[in-house]
């Protein structure tokens, strides 16, 4: 059963993005005091009582602007609009009711959603709930005054939005179906790698950057398995896997690179798809050279696998299952504390540890404390000495043993003093 979709919509600069980052209990949208700055849609997974719902943050509507970002704004919204089980009207106090927001009002009611008004920026409740008032003007019920700077209000309007939801929303089991993201900047073939797989074309692509407008989630089964594809950014925080997207006849871009960090710091299990494999000219060693260079830019997550695959013939998009399924099952592993501590022993003995100012850095023991991604404890007697350096030397004597391929390893250090 899918989560409701609550859409956060209104003009430029009235606090969605802030509204958005409260929600979510993380700094996801760019905040500026510039209208404009959140030109995408933005998801993330909200908890309410008993309620789990997915909010959209998007760029402000402009109802009349022939600017073309500020159109392609509008189309944004309209697109989240479209998908949305409820939408939250966000506006400001402190600007008053504009014309726009009548208009914006106009266009919302057309959607035949339910629509919760909100007001913003209502810092003191006595000082500006005379010029809430005035609200009630748009025709759209109660107006909800609320702050989400100082989160204040958030409770009612929160209740408000639930009343709309179904039984559906209610949380439900784990789901515990296997959840890729699909992730890279615009144009590289997300879309149409989903299609292929798919086998039709449920996802509207373009040659224009950021065309596709889509469900949030995409199921496909495959040998009596399920997997759901996620295609945006913020994807990465519910997906087991991250599938980087990289446009073959372009390289891999700083763009790449940076989209390729949000994964890594998250813990996600990775695979870099080379796409549009088919479309450059190749002798005996463009595979090599491409390897490199990704390998290079992407040094500090040598754990991903790597694949060349094309979209627009199939070309090893079999063998993307098959490594989302070896990865899914690395992300997973665990590993017996004994056999972590005799890897250890003997890495100790064939490395010694370093030493400074006499004192030698000792490692005690060592044991994983949870998974996805595999978690590691070592105690040491110091953990000023244990430099990163012989802490990836211990990874990669683990993953000697264990492969671990496709996953990030997390190694915390605890010190335990000499008895």
């Amino acid at each position: 059963m899918s989560r409701p979709v609550v859409a956060i919509v209104g003009r430029p600069n009235v606090g969605k993005s802030t509204l958005f980052n409260t929600l979510a209990g993380d700094r996801i949208s760019i905040v500026q005091d510039t209208p404009g700055v959140t030109r995408d849609r933005i998801y993330a997974d909200v908890t309410w009582l008993n309620y789990n719902f997915t909010i959209v943050d998007t760029g402000g509507i402009e109802p009349e602007s022939n600017d073309i970002i500020l159109k392609s704004m509008r189309e944004q919204a309209e697109i989240a609009i479209e998908t949305a089980d409820v939408i939250l009207f966000v506006t400001d106090v402190r600007q008053g009711l504009v014309d726009a927001d009548g208009k914006v009002a106009d266009m919302l009611r057309r959607s035949k959603k339910p629509i919760v008004l909100v007001v913003n920026k209502v810092d003191r409740f006595e000082k500006f709930m005379p010029d809430v008032y005035e609200f009630y003007n748009l025709g759209l019920g109660d107006p909800q005054p609320i702050s989400a700077a100082s989160q204040l209000g958030l409770g009612d309007m929160l209740d408000e939005v639930v009343k709309h939801f179904g039984e559906n929303a209610l949380k439900e089991e784990e789901d515990e179906r296997p959840r890729i993201a699909i992730i890279g900047k615009p144009n590289v073939g997300k879309s149409s790698i989903i299609n292929k797989l798919l086998g039709e074309d449920r996802v509207i692509v373009s040659n224009i950057a950021g065309t596709t407008r889509d469900a949030i989630d995409t199921t496909i089964k495959r040998n009596g398995t399920e997997y759901v594809f996620i295609r945006t950014v913020s994807a990465v925080e519910r997906c087991n896997v991250a599938v980087l997207v990289i446009d073959a006849t372009e390289g891999i871009t700083d763009q790449d690179t940076k989209i390729a960090g949000i994964a890594h710091e998250r813990g996600k299990g990775m695979i870099i798809a080379v796409n549009k494999w088919d479309a450059i000219e190749k002798n005996d060693k463009t595979m090599k050279k491409f390897t490199e260079d990704v390998r290079e830019k992407l040094s500090y997550m040598p754990y991903a696998e790597l694949l060349f695959i094309s979209a627009e013939t199939g070309q090893r998009l079999p063998k993307l299952f098959e490594t989302i399924d070896m990865v899914i099952e690395n992300h997973s592993l665990r590993v017996a504390t004994g056999v972590l501590n005799e890897i250890m022993a003997e890495a100790v003995a064939l490395n010694q540890p370093p030493s400074d100012k006499g004192k030698r850095l000792r490692l005690y023991y060592i044991t994983q404390v949870s998974v996805k991604p595999p978690t590691f404890v070592i105690f040491v007697n110091d953990k000023e000495l244990m430099h990163f350096s012989y802490t990836r030397y211990i990874e990669n004597k683990i993953r000697e043993a264990f492969g671990f391929k496709g996953t990030p390893l997390k190694f915390i250090i605890r010190e335990r003093k000499e008895k």
